[in-house]
This record gives structure tokens, sequence and C-alpha cells, in this order.
């Protein structure tokens, strides 16, 4: 019998097919004395062990590449984190197997995470897959993880850990389908950059049973349960329909009557260029130059090493634009030359730009490399600054710029709700605006972007989220000045439609999501946009936000 489940669609597209799930092992090592003479021999095996995963991570970014990369280097990092191995010793010394002293270790850890109010809870996930892997490499047993299948099928799982997200093979993985994460968790941001289409936060997925034939919706979230015949070819019509209606869509973004939005990409390095030039991106609205400085927590990278990695983003976009988030430090990317390592709220405290202020020299040399990176190329640089708060900070920001010869445009994110609110007053400083909605939404609701538990907060159809897109937008107009989305949010082609209402003046999102974006946009003019947004404002929840928008696109 069809039943329908849902959850939060975080990657478009349909996949039907039969379930699978993760596999799952028992990973806790009985707890066994050792001699003190084997403390030394057990010390040694940990520390291979640890090494071990920390390459095997980095070699799976190397193959993934793009955003994934820098994910998975940042989970090696944390398998390689000093103090964690300081414990593990300690745990020998006194008589813990070195399986054991892995396990016991990072379970402390993990509870420190807990205790702190979850404020890295997107980082649990990422911990107990680094825990799996170390303790089945000393054990010897098979790491569990994606399960053998000659056939397509839909993968369900708990969670799924940045490593397994980033190798999945799109031709046996129709789909996937988590009990937790949410949508700008990694795994939902590394989904949508395959082309995967997933559903996150959807309670009871672990129940279904190994073998069901499901369908997947990752565009509304839904999940039918043994569809009907009928139910499937309405779903393959309406996929085949949006196939249809993305090649058939090309050209810069616009709506029906010409009001141009141009459709840019978010890239976490060179790796992702290829897919923003196919996918037609008229430049990249979010640089993330996070990818540079992961490589090495010690101490920040060389300024001819960021100039050959900036320079070949910006001489694939002749005549583009390109926006270039500095570095982004602190909460969940901690660096260890820059980041304090005893914050009890990191979300909350000195990342962003204010990690940057405090250590202007790291700043300099990224605004010196991008400056000689963009000499002589006729590109349109534009550079901006994370979590800025008030004007102060846009001054500062701007100040440093201008005295390491950046001849661009300078920008601030709006992540923070006071930089909406007071966003006129942030223009007087800089020239542009780039509206963040993951963190928008995080900081607006008082909830963290990788729990679960709280994913309808982070549903940037959210109202309040887009009273501060609107507020924003109205201000860069009275300025005279541009402001771009480049939050996950832009990805969704319905909500799309509603920012442009709003008086967004561009859009940015993984390269995957552009043919989405510009075939809907195409399908209406900017009054339907902005009759479109209105009725979303004046709604009360999320849902009521987005059937009301679809409502007045669809003539309802």
């Amino acid at each position: 019998m069809e039943t329908t489940l849902r959850g939060v669609g975080v990657s478009h597209g349909v996949a039907i097919g039969e379930v699978r799930h993760m596999g799952t092992a028992v990973l806790e090592p009985p707890a066994k004395q050792i001699p003190a003479e084997d403390a030394a021999r057990e010390q040694g095996r940990a520390r291979k062990a640890v090494e071990a995963v920390a390459a095997d991570l980095i070699a799976r970014g190397n193959l993934a590449g793009g955003e994934a990369q820098a994910v998975l280097e940042a989970q090696a990092m944390m398998a390689q984190d000093p103090e964690l191995m300081a414990d593990v010793d300690r745990r020998i010394a006194v008589g813990s197997t070195a399986e054991r002293a892995v396990y016991d270790a990072l379970a402390a850890y993990r509870a420190l995470l807990a205790g702190a109010g979850e404020y890295l809870a997107g980082r649990v996930a990422d911990l107990d897959d680094v825990r799996n892997r170390i303790v089945a490499r000393l054990l010897g047993v098979p790491m569990p993880g994606v399960p053998d299948s000659d056939e397509p099928y839909v993968l369900i799982a708990r969670d799924l850990a940045p490593a397994d997200t980033a190798l999945l093979d799109p031709t046996l993985v129709l789909g996937f389908v988590t009990e937790e994460g949410g949508p700008t968790s990694h795994s939902a941001i590394l989904a949508r950059a395959l082309g995967v289409p997933a559903v996150v936060a959807l309670p009871g997925a672990g129940e279904l049973a190994e073998g069901t034939v499901i369908a997947v919706d990752g565009s509304t979230g839904e999940v039918f349960v043994e569809p009907s015949a009928e139910k499937k070819a309405q779903l393959e019509s309406a996929a085949a329909q949006r196939r249809a209606a993305l090649s058939a869509s090309t050209g810069p973004g616009a709506t029906s009557d010409g009001h141009k939005v141009p459709l840019l990409a978010n890239v976490g390095g060179p790796a992702d260029v290829p897919a923003a030039l196919e996918a037609g991106a008229e430049g990249v609205g979010l640089f993330r130059t996070e990818f540079l400085f992961l490589d090495d927590s010690k101490q920040a990278p060389s300024e001819e090493k960021q100039v050959e990695a900036y320079r070949q983003v910006l001489e694939a976009f002749p005549e583009g634009r390109v926006v270039v988030r500095v570095l982004d430090a602190g909460a969940d990317k901690p660096l260890d030359f820059l980041t304090p390592a005893d914050e009890p709220n990191p979300a909350l405290g000195v990342r962003g730009l204010r990690s940057l202020l405090d250590h202007p020299d790291v700043l300099r040399t990224q605004l010196t490399a991008l400056a000689k990176a963009a000499e002589g190329l006729p590109v349109y640089l534009e550079v901006m600054a994370p979590m800025v708060a008030d004007r102060t900070d846009a001054k500062a920001f701007a100040d440093a710029c201008r005295e390491a010869g950046l001849r661009a445009k300078f920008g601030a994110m709006v992540e923070i709700p006071s930089a909406a609110l007071r966003a006129r007053s942030i223009l007087q400083e800089v020239e542009f605006l780039s509206l963040g909605t993951n963190d928008l939404a995080q900081y607006t609701f008082a909830a963290d972007r990788q729990v679960g538990a709280v994913s309808r907060l982070q549903d940037p159809w959210q109202p309040a989220l887009l009273d501060l897109v609107a507020l924003s937008a109205e201000a860069a107009k009275a300025e005279g000045k541009s402001c771009g989305v480049c939050g996950e949010a832009a990805s969704d082609p319905l909500l799309a439609c509603v920012l442009t209402g709003l008086g967004v003046t561009s859009l940015s999102m993984g390269a995957a999501s552009i043919p989405y974006v510009r075939a809907t946009l195409a399908k209406y003019t900017l009054a339907q946009c902005e009759r479109a947004a209105s009725a979303a404002r004046a709604s009360d929840t999320a849902e009521e936000a987005r059937t009301a928008a679809q409502a007045v696109l669809s003539g309802e």
C-alpha cells in the first residue's frame, strides 16, 4: 500500500528504486588491560592507524575535488588533532589497547561538543566517521559504508559522512535518504554537487525494509513507499518535463519579461570551475577560499600559492564577475594559527572577519594575492568579508582592501541579523551586499545549521528570513548598489523567483542547480515574482510561504 513520508528535499530530481541500507557494524572494542611494557607498541599502532586514515581521507578528497576535497581535508585534520592524540597516548599509558583508547578519547570529545550546546554538532557525524575508520583499521575489520550492489538502488542511512557522500557512484546510487542532517549539512551540499536526488531529516527512514521500492522527490522532500504504477508514471513524467525545460533553457538568467537576474556559481576551488562553465554560469557569486588554508592548520598558505589558485578561477571567467569571500575561519572550520582553542561558543565567537582583523597579516597577504592574481585580466573582481556585523566592521575591511592595493569592488556578507537591519549604514562603506542565507537563518532562529532536530528553522522559506532579505535588498536599491544571494536558498527554483521579487539582483548556487533556476525564472514576469514574494512574506510558516508563492505563480 502506497504511503507518503516527508523530510527535507535538498537536491533536485526524482529517484525510484529499491532500498539499500548503509552498512553498519558494532565497532566498540573490548575493554581489556595491557601490560605496561606493551604501551609503546600500542601507541605506535594508534599513530599509524591515525596517519593511514588521514591519508585515505585526503586521497578521497583529491579524487572527489571541489567542495568535497575541502570537507575531507578538514576531517583528516580532525583525525590528526594533537590534543586528541595526546589523550590517546595517556589512555594507553594506563593500560588501554590502542583501539579502546581511540574509541574512548573520541567518545569524550564527542560528549564535550554535546555538552557545549552542540554549536559544533555539524562535526559530530564527521567525528563518528573518523572514530569508526581508525578503530576498524586497528581491529582489522571492514569499514562500514556504502553497500555493494550490481543494481542501482536508493541509499538509506542515519546520516552520511562526507567521505561516503563524496565518492558515491551516481550510476548506482539513484538517490539517498537520511534520518538526520539538514539542508545546509555537508552531505546535502555534496549531494547537490553530485546531482543526486536527496531527502534528509526524514524520521523513521531507517525502518524502511531492505528491498522496499521507494520514490524520492528531492525537490519537495516527499518519499513515496511502494508507489503505485500511476504515481511512478506521474513522477517520471514530471521529471521528463523538467529535463526538457532544462535543455530548452539557455543564456543569461532573466524573467519572461526580460528582467535580468545574473545566475552565478558557488565554487570551492579550481576543481569546481568546469561544472560551473558547463552549467552556463555567468560568473562566480561565491568563491570559497578555505580550501587553501585547510592543507596546513599550523600556518597560512604563502602568497605565491594563493596567487596561483586564485588566478586559475579568475582566468576561467573573462569579462565575467567573480566574487571572492576572504577566509571564513572559526566555528566548524577551526585553524590552529588563527582561531582560539578555548571558545565556549565558537559559532558566536571570533570567526570570519573577526579572526582576520585579529590577524591583519593573514588578511593582508590574502588581499595582496588577490590583487596580483587579477593583474592583467579582464575579469570583474569583487571581494567580500564574512560575518560583518556593522558599519565599523565594513569600514575596517574596506580600509584593509585599499591598503593592499586591491582594485576591486569591496562588499559585505549579510549573515548576522544586525547587518540586515543596518544594511544601509553598512553600504556607506562597501559597494555591494551578498546574503549568506545559511548562516543568516542560523543566527536569526538560534538554530545550528547542522542539527537535524531544528531543520524546520533552517528552512529558507521562513517568513522572518524573507523579511531580512527584503530589508537588505531595499537598502541596496536605495543606495544604488547590488544585493545578491549566495546561500543555498538560491538553488531552490521557486524560491529564486521569490528572491527576485524581493529585489535581489543576482543569485549564486551550486552549478547543478543553475539550469533548474534559469528555466523556472524564464516562466514568470517580474510582477509575478513580486506578487509571489508578497504572498510568502504575508504567511506565518515556511510551509505556508511556499504554498502561497506557488499559488500565485501557478495562477490559482
